[in-house]
């Protein structure tokens, strides 16, 4: 008999095939597929396999503790939304403040065990259902659940060494001092290993940074419908923009779809930047007004389940290039596909990197913006790397002097901003005064124009595939599609 969580995604798969009969090539918006499905078992043995491998680069006589993620405060008695601190979450799926995991690893024997509240009525009449014991290990798969009020016995206990054949400690820790980010995400895992003495304490991260680099097929699952919803939203945001008379009216319609579609969040603040906006790397504001002879670039994703998408496109408000904006356009196109043509086991970011530097320098030479591809002039105009990983966090964890390796996933976003102001604060030289008035035609030329393509891609055994193949990125398929989009309501 069919349960109801098959019902709903049969339901979800028969709409979308609909969807599909009915389209009309790139007049439609794509509409993402149903949410991955994966069996208690699925799940369960998916995290068994990562808490194995955790294990496996453990010490012997060593445990591992791993707290939750702590609650925020927005504001007064106002906490934001609650996010699970993704090592754990990785190892658990348990969505719960105040669970901790303890892997215990002795004599080649593995131990895990899971610290979690007691479930309160009190509480749940005002935030809703706890997990029970059940709960906890139907989802995760580890049988034991300790209540979570025998924590600290067990911490004081390290600390009193109450176990002796335990000579190593596992917490998650800032890389360094000046790690300003993990100072404040590993606040309470930094205060507490300052009480432990008799042992070697070990930063995690590195275990989870390189398992998390290599991304299993359930991983990539999730990852692809972070990316189908983000497609989607993009999608509609493109082919409402000409209807919009702000950027928050554009923003608005990408957020609808990553809630329509039941992402957790954006993956990142939403990017929605208009003209000269477009030239500002992290423009969140979305104040300004959408105009029809303008570039807009969109940088927005969705985060399903944890996993993150990182997408950007930029596109003519009106639905035509115009040559200015198609010159600059076209570098980019161009070195993204230098890039991408490079990529496959075996490769390095650093030699996808240099390919479309490569690109973008001819480019900008050939324009007039550089006047020496053996300099770095460039990075007056593109200021950023290639790329980075992705996965549990849109920045994600893993080292980056390292080859390529199937199941790999990274974006590939070169970009070229021609900022207003960017030749003000250059240092007031004689070579500099030369450089300026020599690519002053130039700049005056393609001044307030940013373009950014931005695609995530995944590593195959035999090269490369575009999870964002999708949504439409050469000017000729984006001009096609606006065109197509204005003769509909955009929706």
């Amino acid at each position: 008999m069919m349960n109801r969580t098959h019902f709903t995604l049969a339901i979800g798969l028969i709409l979308f095939y609909c969807s599909i009969v009915n389209a009309s090539g790139p007049t439609s918006i794509f509409v993402t597929p149903p949410a991955p499905f994966f069996s208690d078992a699925e799940r369960q043995a998916e995290l068994a396999r990562r808490r194995a491998a955790v294990a496996g680069k453990m010490d012997d006589n060593s445990v591992m503790v791993l707290f939750s993620a702590e609650p925020k405060l927005y504001t007064n008695d106002v906490d934001y939304v609650f996010r699970q601190e993704n090592n754990l979450y990785y190892l658990t799926n348990l969505k719960q403040a105040r669970a901790t995991l303890v892997i215990q690893k002795s004599g080649g024997k593995v131990t895990e065990s899971i610290y979690l509240p007691k479930r309160d009525p009190r509480t749940e009449t005002w935030n809703g259902k706890m997990y029970s014991n059940d709960d906890a290990s139907k989802i995760s798969g580890i049988k034991t659940v300790v209540d979570a009020a025998s924590e600290s016995a067990f911490l004081d206990g390290l600390r009193s060494k109450s176990n002796p054949s335990i000579q190593s400690v596992y917490l998650l820790m800032p890389e360094s001092e000046g790690d300003s980010d993990g100072m404040r995400e590993f606040r309470v895992e930094k205060e507490f290993s300052k009480s432990l003495s008799g042992y070697k304490v070990v930063n995690a991260q590195p275990i989870f940074g390189g398992l998390r680099l290599i991304k299993s097929p359930y991983e990539i699952k999730m990852l692809q419908h972070a990316v189908d919803i983000s497609t989607e939203a993009h999608m509609r945001a493109q082919a409402n923009a000409g209807r919009s008379s702000m950027e928050y009216e554009v923003q608005a319609e990408l957020e609808y779809v990553f809630r329509r579609r039941n992402a957790d969040f954006w993956g990142y603040p939403s990017i929605v930047g208009c003209g000269p906006n477009a030239t500002t790397l992290h423009y969140e504001e979305s104040q300004s007004a959408v105009t029809k002879g303008s570039l807009l670039l969109i940088d927005a994703a969705a985060e399903y389940d944890h996993y993150s998408a990182d997408v950007t496109r930029t596109f003519p408000v009106n639905g035509k290039f115009s040559k200015e904006q198609a010159d600059i356009y076209q570098i980019v196109y161009d070195a993204q596909e230098a890039a991408a043509k490079l990529a496959k086991p075996g490769a390095t970011m650093s030699q996808m990197s240099n390919a479309a530097d490569e690109v973008l320098k001819d480019g900008l030479f050939r324009l007039g913006l550089i006047t020496d591809k053996k300099s770095q002039q460039f990075r007056i105009w593109y200021m950023h790397g290639l790329g980075h990983w992705i996965g549990m966090n849109v920045h994600d964890v893993g080292g980056y002097g390292i080859t390529l390796a199937p199941g790999m996933t990274y974006t590939n976003e070169p970009g070229i901003y021609v900022r207003a102001d960017a030749l003000d604060y250059l240092p007031d030289t004689p070579a500099n005064k030369a450089f300026i008035e020599k690519i002053r035609p130039a700049f005056e030329k393609y001044k307030n124009i940013g373009v950014r393509i931005e695609d995530d891609m995944l590593i195959t055994p035999t090269g490369v595939e575009w999870m964002t193949k999708n949504l439409p990125r050469k000017m000729s398929d984006i001009e096609e599609f606006m065109a197509n989009a204005s003769k509909t309501d955009g929706h």
